[in-house]
């Protein structure tokens, strides 16, 4: 496994990465650069030189209003991992958590009760984490 410093990078995907840090945040990103080998490495590459640069850098919408689209569609999909995730990068992006409680209620009526409960039960787990409670 070499080291992703090590690999070449596109401007989109310097760019890209930028982004990804900022609602993500370092350790989270450093952690899937780093563990990233030759097989995987293409995948960090299109996801931050696509999703994260021709996408969330786009000026059509605001990133507060990505992440409200990302919180219903990956719940929808039924991906907890990057839920919690994107939960923590909604909060990043300015939602408040009554905000975010918010868009887990819709969540539960257009994808059904039990993706609402999970959503919940992960925001839950992501607050009391930040809170030191976890």
């Amino acid at each position: 496994m070499s080291h992703d410093s090590d690999r070449p990078r596109s401007e989109a995907f310097e760019r890209g990465l930028a982004t990804r840090r900022a609602v993500l945040g370092d350790a989270y990103v450093d952690r899937s650069l780093a563990t990233a080998d030759d097989f995987s490495w293409p995948m960090q590459e299109l996801t931050t030189e696509v999703c994260w640069d021709r996408i969330w850098n786009r000026p059509g919408l605001d990133r507060k209003s990505r992440s409200i689209l990302n919180l219903g569609m990956i719940a929808a999909l039924n991906r907890p991992h990057e839920l919690e995730i994107h939960i923590r990068g909604a909060l990043a992006n300015g939602l408040t958590r009554e905000e975010i409680r918010e868009v887990l209620l819709q969540i539960a009526v257009y994808c059904g009760v039990p993706a609402g409960v999970d959503s919940f039960r992960i925001a839950r787990k992501v607050f009391a984490e930040i809170d030191g409670a976890a």
